[in-house]
């Protein structure tokens, strides 16, 4: 890992993916324990990108909480969405909307 000029450490985007992947190792709630979230959008990184033709799979950390979305591939290519970016996944119902930050 690497140092900025103030002494802060800097990691590229692809490395954090992968290192909040390792971290969600055993944070996913255990069979019959409830966990509730009181929002419905979830600010995260980018960890995997799936593209077909047509469709594109997304995967988003966010903290504790992987989502994942079925979306365009038009879509994915015009937000740019790769792994290692920040991205905020947003639920309603059934949906998760995906907007690039």
């Amino acid at each position: 890992m690497e140092r900025d000029g103030s002494g802060n450490r800097v990691i590229d985007g692809v490395g954090l993916a992968a290192f909040a992947k390792d971290r969600d190792a055993g944070l996913h709630p255990v069979p019959g324990e409830t966990r509730t979230s009181v929002r419905c959008s979830f600010a995260g990184i980018v960890t995997a990108v799936t593209v077909d033709d047509i469709v594109a799979q997304v995967e988003i950390q966010s903290g504790p909480h992987r989502l994942v979305s079925l979306l365009s591939r038009e879509a994915v290519d015009e937000l740019g969405i790769a792994v290692g970016v920040t991205a905020t996944a947003r639920v309603k119902s059934t949906n998760v909307h995906i907007d690039r930050t």
